[in-house]
C-alpha cells in the first residue's frame, strides 16, 4: 500500500491531544481533597491528552511524535489551562462533554491503528495498538490522581467502543477499503458505542463472584466406621 494514504494531518492529532488533555484537568479539578495545586492539574491534563500517543510510538519504536513539534506540548498546557480556568463552565456542559469525549476517543483510536498500520504492523496488533492510544491517557491520569483506573471498573463502554471501531477500521482496510473511509468508520463506530453506552448504561459484563459450590458430604466420624 502505498505510505501517503497513512498521513495523518497534524490538526486531527491537536485536536485529539487538546480534547483529552481539556477533560484530564477538569477530571484532576474534581479532587478537592487531594489538594492538587495548579501546576498538579496542569501536568495531569498534558498526560491525559499526551500519554496515549507517546506509548503508541514507545511501543512501535518510533520517534514519540510529541517531541518532533511544539505545537503537541503547546497546545496539551493550552488546553489544560483552559481547563482549570473554566472548571465551572465546562462542568454544567456535561452532555456536550459527553459528545467531545466520545469523539475524541473515537479520533485516538483511528489515530492509532492507523499509525500503526502504516509501520507495518499487524491488522490483529494494530487494532490493539488503536485502543492502548484511546485509552492510554485516561489510564496515566488515574494513575497520578491516585483513582482506581476506570478502564478497570465496570462502567459505560469506553475500551469496548474503541475495541469495535479498531476492529471495524483494519477489517475494511484488510478487504481492500481506502484508509480514509475506514478510519471514518472507526471514529463513528467507536463514537455511537460510547455515547449509547453512556446514555443506556450499556456496559461490559461485570465478573461475578462464583457461589460457593455445595460442599462433598464429609463422612462423620465413626458413622460408617466397623468396630474392630
Amino acid at each position: 500500500m502505498d505510505d501517503a494514504i497513512f498521513d495523518i494531518p497534524l490538526w486531527s492529532e491537536l485536536l485529539a491531544v487538546g480534547v483529552g488533555a481539556l477533560m484530564g484537568a477538569l477530571f484532576a479539578a474534581r479532587f478537592k481533597d487531594h489538594h492538587l495545586d495548579l501546576l498538579g492539574i496542569a501536568i495531569i491534563g498534558v498526560c491525559t491528552g499526551l500519554g496515549g500517543g507517546v506509548l503508541r510510538d514507545l511501543v512501535l519504536s518510533v520517534p514519540v511524535a510529541t517531541f518532533q513539534s511544539n505545537w503537541y506540548l503547546s497546545v496539551a498546557v493550552a488546553a489544560s489551562l483552559l481547563g482549570m480556568l473554566l472548571e465551572r463552565l465546562f462542568t454544567k456542559l456535561n452532555t456536550v462533554f459527553t459528545v467531545v469525549d466520545a469523539l475524541n476517543l473515537g479520533l485516538f483510536a483511528a489515530i492509532g491503528a492507523t499509525k500503526g498500520l502504516a509501520f507495518g504492523v499487524p491488522a490483529v496488533p494494530a487494532a490493539l495498538l488503536g485502543v492502548l492510544t484511546a485509552v492510554g491517557g485516561s489510564i496515566l491520569r488515574d494513575v497520578l490522581v491516585g483513582s482506581p483506573v476506570e478502564l478497570l471498573r465496570v462502567g459505560p463502554l469506553n475500551a469496548a467502543a474503541a475495541i469495535l471501531g479498531t476492529t471495524t477500521l483494519v477489517t475494511m482496510t484488510t478487504l481492500g477499503v481506502a484508509i480514509l473511509p475506514a478510519a471514518i468508520t472507526c471514529v463513528v463506530v467507536t463514537f455511537v458505542a460510547r455515547v449509547l453506552g453512556v446514555a443506556f448504561g450499556l456496559r461490559v459484563p461485570e465478573q461475578r463472584r462464583l457461589e460457593h459450590l455445595p460442599r462433598p458430604s464429609r463422612l462423620r466420624r465413626g458413622s460408617d466406621s466397623t468396630s474392630a
